[in-house]
């Protein structure tokens, strides 16, 4: 018999998973909260419970080549650095030119994953899921988990003493969707990530001034690298990973350290990364155009 796979979530890893499932000639079942594919790449006005959000002008930090599924590239005529809009459209022609979608019940929640009581003999799940205001109760060989974690925000509060007491406002990243929300205000970003940065860049265009605080600092980088080609295509190379790993630590930091400080010294801004080894980056591509 056919195993049969349950795949929760609709988004990069269930779109994959389904079409991997098949390709190996199991019954894949994959159940999506949602009305649609995409996951974190759906953009949305509204910011909805158990679900990823992203502002309006995110785009990827790694280029299409590098990001592209091995069996399906993106189009020619999409840039090199795609917008959340134009990931969600290769999303879609993804899905369709392998036939995902039949495989998907949209609308439909998970409610439960349960070993079944013979599991030590049988190894199966069940499932209860809901659509509709209906339950339902189903049997599969295997589950796969693709809900992601990007969709609780870390907001310690206790780490910021006097912030009951604040005038201002304050909000998460994960609420942040267009840059009017910081219109003639003083601004101050907390962390210096890729999604840090994007904010701190949009805002300084409408905001009366703008801050960014980071407690670990990171190698700060453009998008364009060596010779006009993107970073990642030049710095994540199986090449260059054997280089790293193969060298003795100090002198990996030291070439890194060497090679992201050629753009400007991260030493005048305070911005040296407090464990050098880790390699943290943080694409700065508003900042010179792109």
């Amino acid at each position: 018999l056919t195993k049969r796979v349950a795949i929760i979530g609709a988004g990069v890893s269930g779109l994959t998973s389904i079409k991997c499932c098949l390709d190996e000639g199991l019954e894949p079942s994959c159940f999506e909260r949602s009305d649609d594919i995409g996951g974190l790449w759906r953009f949305t006005e509204d910011v909805e419970d158990g679900r990823p959000s992203l502002y309006k002008s995110m785009v990827s930090n790694t280029c299409k080549e590098m990001s592209a599924f091995t069996d399906f590239p993106y189009p020619e005529d999409f840039p090199v650095f795609v917008s959340n809009s134009q990931v969600l459209e290769y999303l879609r022609m993804y899905a369709k030119h392998f036939g995902l979608l039949k495989h998907i019940q949209f609308k439909t929640t998970v409610i439960s994953v349960r070993k079944c009581p013979d599991f030590s003999a049988t190894g199966q799940w069940a499932i209860v899921t809901e659509s509709n205001g209906k339950q339902e109760s189903s049997v599969f060989d295997a589950v796969m988990v693709c809900i992601g974690y990007l969709s609780d925000p870390s907001l310690p509060l206790e780490s910021f003493p006097g912030i009951e007491t604040f005038q201002g406002e304050y909000f998460h990243s994960r609420y942040y969707k267009h840059p009017d929300v910081f219109e003639g205000k003083r601004v101050l970003v907390i962390g210096m990530g890729n999604s840090g940065v994007d904010i701190a860049v949009e805002a300084s265009r409408v905001a009366k001034k703008v801050m960014i605080s980071t407690g670990r600092g990171a190698w700060v980088i453009s998008r364009v690298f060596d010779n006009g080609y993107p970073w990642d295509m030049v710095f994540l190379t199986r090449f260059m990973n054997v280089i790293r790993n193969s060298l003795p630590g100090p002198i990996t930091t030291w070439l890194v350290a060497h090679r992201t400080s050629q753009w400007f010294d991260h030493a005048n801004y305070g911005l040296i990364p407090k464990d050098r080894y880790i390699l943290h980056f943080c694409s700065m591509w508003s900042y010179i155009g792109y």
